[in-house]
């Protein structure tokens, strides 16, 4: 069975995920010290959070009236 062509993304998986699996747990972990390979152990990890980027507008207009005056 299909997708319908309206429920398609345009870049696939391209877009932010909010579950990460055991090997990006564990990576996002040992980066903020939390999680050490020889004492913890990879079964029953807690949530992670996922960080959800906002593209911010750009304000080219505002810059441009400030500079003119």
């Amino acid at each position: 069975m299909s997708i319908h062509r309206t429920l398609k993304t345009g870049s696939g998986l391209g877009g932010t995920r909010n579950v990460l699996t055991r090997y990006e747990r564990i990576l996002q972990m040992e980066s903020q010290g939390r999680f050490n390979e020889e004492e913890d152990n990879p079964v029953g990890l807690p949530k992670t959070r996922v960080l959800k980027i906002k593209k911010r507008a750009k304000k080219k207009k505002e810059k441009e009236e400030t500079e003119e005056s």
